[in-house]
């Protein structure tokens, strides 16, 4: 079989349907329009630098994205290739096409929404209803073995699978960042009137069981405070915690927020959140009270009206009960520890602040978060990723469970995780381990038997060898049909909550706070 792709090579057939010059393309400019609606907001509200990063880190996503996706697709083209079966369509990318080329009898395509692609197989199982009408009769065409069918469904989830372990073994290289919020077991920060406030857990207090599992760190799948909180069926949780000298046992009744039937649903909560090993200051607004009073980056903060910190928010609870009220921190400065008393000042830019927040500020804008990194080895990460992706399936087929289908993210939400990611601090080494993550994922949820995803070719291919016959057109292409059109509309559902997600965090980049300038300041 000749896999050339020579210039020589090239056919002089033209293709079938050639592509609209690009400014006649309505899916280019429709794909172009979304992504200005979500930056130029952005822009305008954070600044011009802002929109410029924005612009930068979203093509980084759109590329990583497409890498993870084109790279299954791969999988499958050259498994199809060593097979000896027609490939009609090797597209980059869907919607109207930019750009098409015919090499060998196979239609290279270039779309025009940045979404990934496909291969387009006609002696598979049929795909019209998400790839379109194959060129070629499927009934001119010699049938496929079923072991030929099995190797190309199966192509797509080995290379996701392998692209995995590469991204392994570079995060095993460069190593990945975890948090001290993280890894901890301890309370930071008990929110007030919340089930953890009712059953008197308390800052400080170390997590050591929670529903008689052992507790390994705070965030995460697994053995986990959030994840042991947010799997768990029973109406009250045992929560043993170590408190000084002392072991105790607490009896936690979760709640879940509610929520309209347009919003994603919220996980069950207690109320906590994780302590920081240390409140380290970022950075410090210009003439803002922490400013005024010499307050700095790098400056460690112990107390508050002489209480303990473990966390930032109990200074946000002092300004929003007691807005005008001056407080007291205690502070290491340079290494010498000193008292300073601040009161709280309304910012003068902007000019309204929600109802919900704080109306006076001190100007502490951003803490240092604790980071160690880890260079954990590529079997592990894999392992890790597996036991990831197995516990939500488990969580979330659970008969009375909490998880549901809307918690889930489809490829917006995804492409919004690595936003996120890429936006932060050591962002680059985050975006490489949660590329490890995703390629477990799309190797094992398409090896789900359901037809149309690769595990359903495979479960089809299985029948027909047992059979030692092909399954019937009449029955293959209205269930193929079907499942897409559930699959769709299941994309369709999650994207639905991924695009709010989106523009809450768009949104969420509000104005600068400004404090009024002073007539001189440290």
């Amino acid at each position: 079989m000749n896999s050339s792709f020579s210039p020589s090579s090239e056919e002089a057939v033209p293709p079938s349907s050639p592509p609209k010059r690009w400014f006649y393309n309505f899916s280019l400019w429709a794909v172009l329009a979304i992504i200005l609606a979500i930056l130029i907001p952005l822009g305008v509200r954070s600044g011009p630098e802002s929109l410029v990063f924005s612009v930068i880190t979203f093509l980084e996503v759109v590329l990583l994205f497409n890498i993870l996706i084109i790279v299954h697709e791969l999988g499958h083209f050259l498994a199809a290739k060593w097979c000896g079966l027609k490939i009609d369509k090797f597209a980059i990318w869907f919607g109207q096409s930019l750009w098409t080329k015919k090499i060998d009898g196979v239609e290279y395509i270039l779309g025009s929404i940045p979404a990934g692609g496909y291969v387009a197989l006609p002696q598979m199982a049929p795909m019209e209803a998400i790839e379109g009408k194959t060129e070629t009769p499927r009934e001119e065409l010699p049938p496929a073995s079923p072991w030929q069918k099995i190797i190309v469904a199966f192509a797509g989830p080995l290379f996701s699978f392998g692209l995995a372990v590469v991204f392994a073994c570079v995060v095993w290289v460069v190593g990945k960042p975890v948090t001290d919020t993280e890894a901890t077991t301890v309370i930071g920060h008990v929110l007030p009137d919340s089930p953890a406030d009712h059953a008197h857990l308390q800052a400080g207090d170390k997590i050591l069981y929670i529903d008689n599992h052992p507790i390994k760190s705070f965030g995460g799948i697994g053995d986990t405070v959030m994840w042991r909180i947010i799997t768990s069926t029973a109406e009250t949780i045992p929560v043993v915690v170590q408190r000084g000298d002392q072991t105790l046992t607490v009896e936690v009744q979760p709640k879940q927020e509610e929520h309209s039937f347009w919003q994603r649903s919220s996980p069950r909560r207690i109320g906590i959140a994780p302590a920081m090993d240390k409140l380290i200051v970022k950075k410090v607004l210009p003439f803002s009270p922490a400013a005024m009073a010499g307050i700095g980056p790098k400056d460690q903060i112990l107390a508050l009206n002489g209480q303990h910190l473990y966390d930032d928010q109990p200074i946000f609870e002092q300004m929003k009960e007691h807005p005008n009220d001056p407080f007291q921190l205690t502070v290491i400065h340079q290494g010498v520890t000193r008292e300073v008393t601040l009161t709280p000042e309304k910012p003068i830019s902007p000019q309204e602040l929600p109802k919900d927040e704080p109306q006076t500020d001190i100007g502490i804008d951003e803490w240092e978060p604790g980071v160690s990194i880890v260079y954990q080895n590529p079997v592990a990460q894999v392992r890790e990723s597996v036991e990831d992706i197995v516990g939500t399936l488990q969580a979330l087929f659970t008969p009375h469970s909490t998880v549901s289908a809307s918690q889930l993210s489809g490829p917006v939400g995804i492409m919004n995780i690595f936003f996120a990611v890429l936006s932060s601090e050591n962002g680059w080494r985050l975006a490489l381990w949660l590329a490890v993550v995703i390629n477990v994922n799309l190797a094992l949820i398409n090896l789900f038997p359901f037809p149309i995803l690769d595990g359903g070719h495979i479960l089809l291919s299985v029948i027909e060898w047992i059979r030692r016959r092909p399954l019937s057109m009449a029955i293959l292409e209205p269930l193929q049909t079907f499942c897409a059109l559930v699959l769709i509309s299941y994309m369709l559902y999650i994207t639905f909550f991924d695009v709010q997600d989106s523009g809450h965090m768009v949104m969420g980049a509000g104005e600068e706070i400004k404090f009024a300038p002073k007539p001189s300041s440290p």
